[in-house]
């Protein structure tokens, strides 16, 4: 639900910037999902994250790839790379947005 709490209280995009929080729709529930931290913007189409229990173990990971794979470089589409095996992940997650870490209103 962190995608409709901010609205209106964070500044809102589809871009990602160092401090921002990527929100990613849940796989199989559009009720749950996914929330990271951008720690670094590396090209247009990979961020570096910051997140914990991504493989459900309570684990944090850091400065993990984050890949755009949708067909417009738009970020509503991305693959995070799987830590354990050293590939990008066969899924492809649709994303809600990044959240900023200052008051606004949604970015352009």
């Amino acid at each position: 639900t962190w995608w409709a709490q901010a609205t209106g209280r964070y500044a809102q995009s589809g871009l990602p910037a160092p401090g921002s929080v990527l929100v990613m729709r849940g796989y199989n529930d559009d009720k749950r999902g996914h929330v990271a931290v951008v720690t670094e913007h590396v090209s247009s189409r990979v961020i570096r994250v910051d997140h914990a229990n991504w493989l459900g173990q309570g684990e944090i990971s850091l400065g993990v790839p984050v890949m755009d794979v949708s067909p417009d470089n738009s970020w509503s589409q991305v693959r995070v790379w799987h830590i354990p095996g050293a590939y990008w992940g066969g899924r492809a997650y649709q994303i809600q947005g990044f959240i900023h870490p200052f008051a606004g209103k949604t970015l352009g």
